[in-house]
């Protein structure tokens, strides 16, 4: 009793310290960040190397290239997912699972040096919004894949077994079976992925470029608002506060997105189980 109670005392510290440490940086974004923070900051773009203006043109350029992404490595990293959970002992699927976990390890200015090399000039893109988002699809697809294959295996096989007792076919036992109790683990991969994608910078720098206007289009140049955030902490004197507002506006998008999402799992999950 008493290795008990000191293990959960431990993981309690653990995970109170984890969010006091979430707390502090919230609340030194907030106290440095907010005073430029209004309407036209929100929709303006950046004017004298992003010592004024705003952050507008840089909002839409990091919708379209999360968008490009998701768009691109959802739907390839969900089927992927389901071949791999229903595939378990294979010689050819523990080799993709091992290629995956090792893509997971690769730092994202190789994958920046990819997109450069692959998306800009091969395919001919060039620095745009549409090869970043490319680059960064190729980045979430392994978090995407492990994350829903697992949380797919850790459905019970009874379930399966029961399905397949009452003559309901594949399909319909992944989306009326599978998919409700899996929905959750699921939803948590898509955060990871798109938390990475809004986070990324080196990637871009490679890929989508630095300019700060208004992208017309997916192949127009378009600066994310991660590297915005990086170019004025290391390259802006006297950009500091803004550099804050920034990264405020960044972690106030992540909160939405990932309340937004578990709402949506949510949904989805009561929905299916009906």
């Amino acid at each position: 009793m008493r290795r008990e109670s000191g293990l959960k005392a431990l993981l309690w510290a653990i995970s109170m310290g984890v969010c006091a440490l979430l707390v502090w940086i919230v609340a030194d974004l907030v106290s440095r960040g907010t005073g430029p923070i209004s309407l036209e900051f929100l929709m303006a773009a950046p004017r004298d190397a992003g010592r004024a203006g705003g952050i507008g043109s840089l909002l839409v350029s990091t919708f379209w290239i999360v968008a490009v992404a998701t768009g691109v490595a959802l739907p390839i990293g969900f089927f992927s997912a389901v071949l791999l959970a229903e595939d378990t002992h294979s010689r050819m699927s523990r080799a993709v699972r091992s290629c995956l976990d090792m893509l997971n390890a690769v730092p994202s200015i190789v994958f920046g040096l990819f997109g450069n090399a692959l998306f800009c000039v091969a395919l001919g893109m060039g620095y745009s919004i549409l090869s970043g988002g490319l680059t960064l699809s190729c980045m979430i697809l392994p978090i995407l894949i492990r994350t829903m294959e697992q949380s797919l295996r850790a459905v019970p096989k009874e379930q399966r077994f029961a399905a397949s007792a009452l003559g309901l076919s594949d399909v319909t036992t992944l989306f009326r079976v599978l998919l409700p109790p899996a929905s959750s683990g699921m939803a948590v991969g898509l955060i990871l992925g798109v938390g990475r994608a809004l986070s990324e910078t080196a990637a871009l720098i490679f890929t989508a470029g630095y300019v700060t206007r208004f992208p017309d289009n997916l192949l127009d140049s378009g600066r994310s608002l991660s590297v915005h955030i990086f170019d004025l902490a290391m390259n802006v004197p006297g950009a500091d506060e803004r550099a804050y507002a920034s990264a405020l506006v960044l972690v106030v998008i992540l909160f939405v997105i990932n309340s937004c999402v578990r709402l949506a799992a949510r949904h989805f999950q009561a929905r299916l189980a009906t």
